[in-house]
């Protein structure tokens, strides 16, 4: 399991403290200091199931510089999106937890967190 985090945020402690209270192996991945590639965000959002709109956090001071939240959510533009992601990593929502059995969590949620750990057991 690899979990994607900024040590600063309080949910990817949490998620943490929950991996290590379940006994689960992982690697930690700090994706502002060792940002994702756009490729590799592709892989996250095809196991996550998600769009890169939906895991994007359009609060953050640089969504509003360049005018993220303006962009279309379709076809055309996501990979406008998957490399504005990679740009600027701190839009990127945070943590997420990819598992052995090819699946992936944005672990915001206990229940989240859990089902990663589930995943990886089975993996």
């Amino acid at each position: 399991m690899e979990i994607w985090l900024n040590p600063a945020c309080s949910k990817c402690r949490t998620a943490v403290a929950d991996l290590d209270a379940a006994g689960v192996r992982y690697t930690v991945r700090r994706y502002l200091d060792d940002p994702p590639t756009a490729a590799e965000i592709r892989d996250v959002l095809d196991r996550l199931g998600l769009e890169p709109w939906d895991i994007a956090r359009t609060g953050e001071a640089v969504a509003g510089e360049i005018g993220l939240k303006s962009w279309p959510k379709d076809a055309d533009n996501r990979e406008r999106w998957i490399e504005a992601l990679a740009a600027h990593p701190k839009l990127i929502q945070r943590p997420i937890l990819t598992a052995a059995d090819g699946s992936a969590v944005v672990g915001r949620s206990p229940e989240a967190v859990q089902a990663a750990i589930e995943a990886e057991r089975k993996g």
